[in-house]
């Protein structure tokens, strides 16, 4: 135990972080950007009785809706100004990286480097307008019929209320979109990601506390709540042993003669992550099912037979629900790995320095060999992603603990956090080069 502490604080280098200003500054914006997002989070919109609306989802918090609640924060039940949160954005870039893949005009765009990068993300920004203008416009149509004991959501419906919806969520939307790149490019990185992770973890001690007082009223026995936080750790270690562990390919150089000097011959590794795609299937899956369960949530009851149906079979724990869910994880776990990853261009960067892995022809071999590879990673990977994100919600949807608890949930704050260390330590790092080389430069001038 005393060696792994040893181990955690040398990796944290507080002596570095200390002299760090520059990643200090970085932190605190950070830090400032998050707490201008929570801020947000309560403040509702125009027109609504937020009392009505926390009656409603109290009632339905086992429901679908309440799983894209804890993406938002809290904020969809309290029908705040962020209630869409930053899903429209990754609904648009989803669409984007999709078309990219098969539109020529988009892949050669995308081959153009920063030039396309910066076309491609303003064709993105276009689509999560018009994504968080049909949410919107979904979520004012719905609210508008729903009512409690406590009197309608609305007090006044009409079209001036959806229009003032409409361009309010609108407006949230894109300021978040704005606030995730401004974290990405003066904060400590993965803005999108911080927005969602902060979201879920103010919302942790509500959640425990919920689930004490399940326990407390008998709802829940002092057994099962221990199994839970005992399943809630077990599941994290099992989070964190994937995401670190590697298939490492042994990469070989020849040696190369130069003059009466022999260079070369080295060997390095290739690593491969079992989990290429990270985080991104179930947040991706999550925000495409976001689209079609919010409308037909908030207009069941009022609107077809059909749409309630429709929402039954979405319901929390219903093998519907899971089936798309976890086909979508599936799904996006393949399709991220080969966005992030192209053995073609690997290979042909291998053959340009004259790296090859031993018993196999550099080229068009490599490439198949390399695909071979990640495919079967992906296929333990996408197995890992689907069980982290359906074991908890079978869990979830027959003993109606907090969706905080869930594998979706975990998952996300556990590799967030590993991801925002990991750009921590590279960016002490960088100072710490920064130092050696000024010291270099003040010794060479003396």
């Amino acid at each position: 135990m005393a060696s792994a502490a040893e181990q955690f604080a040398s990796n944290l280098n507080f002596g570095a972080f200390s002299k760090a200003t520059e990643l200090k500054k970085r932190i605190w914006f950070t830090l400032g950007a998050l707490i201008i997002y929570r801020l947000g989070t309560y403040i509702p919109l125009p027109g609504i009785n937020p009392a009505v609306l926390q009656d409603i989802f109290k009632q339905n918090q086992g429901g679908v809706l309440g799983m894209f609640d804890m993406f938002a924060g809290g904020a969809l039940s309290r029908m705040t100004i962020f209630a869409l949160n930053i899903m429209p954005y990754i609904s648009a870039s989803i669409i984007m990286q999709l078309m990219t893949a098969v539109s020529p005009q988009l892949e050669a765009l995308k081959k153009e480097g920063e030039t396309g990068r910066k076309k491609i993300n303003q064709y993105t920004r276009y689509g999560t307008v018009l994504i968080a203008a049909l949410q919107a416009y979904g979520i004012s149509a719905g609210i508008e019929g729903m009512s409690s004991s406590a009197g309608p959501a609305v007090a006044e419906p009409g079209l001036f209320f959806r229009f003032q919806v409409v361009v309010t969520l609108v407006g949230g939307t894109i300021f978040l979109m704005w606030l995730g790149e401004q974290i990405t490019a003066r904060g400590v990185g993965n803005g999108i990601s911080l927005i969602i992770f902060s979201g879920i973890v103010a919302n942790l001690p509500s959640a425990l506390a919920g689930t004490l007082e399940l326990g407390r009223t008998g709802a829940l026995s002092t057994g099962f709540i221990i199994f839970l936080l005992l399943m809630s750790v077990g599941v994290i270690f099992f989070i964190v042993f994937v995401e670190r562990a590697q298939r490492r390919i042994l990469i070989q150089y020849p040696k190369r003669q130069r003059g009466n000097k022999m260079s070369g011959g080295e060997s390095s590794h290739l690593p491969l992550k079992i989990n290429t795609a990270g985080v991104i299937p179930p947040i991706f899956a999550s925000s495409l099912l976001l689209m079609p369960i919010t409308v037909i949530g908030f207009s069941a009851g009022t609107g077809p037979e059909w749409l309630t149906q429709m929402a039954a079979y979405l319901g929390r724990g219903q093998p519907v629900y899971l089936i798309i869910y976890v086909s979508m994880v599936v799904f996006f776990a393949f399709f991220y790995t080969a966005v992030v990853f192209n053995p073609a261009d690997t290979a042909d960067n291998l053959k340009k320095y004259g790296g090859f892995i031993p018993g196999i022809r550099p080229g068009n071999n490599t490439t198949e060999y390399l695909d071979w590879v990640l495919t079967r990673l992906t296929v333990v990977g996408a197995a890992y992603l689907a069980a982290i994100v359906l074991l908890p919600e079978l869990l979830i949807s027959q003993y109606s603990v907090p969706f905080y608890f869930g594998g979706t949930s975990l998952l996300i704050v556990v590799t967030v956090t590993m991801d925002t260390v990991a750009q921590v330590q590279s960016h002490l790092l960088a100072h710490q080069y920064e130092g050696l080389i000024k010291k270099s430069k003040l010794r060479g001038r003396r």
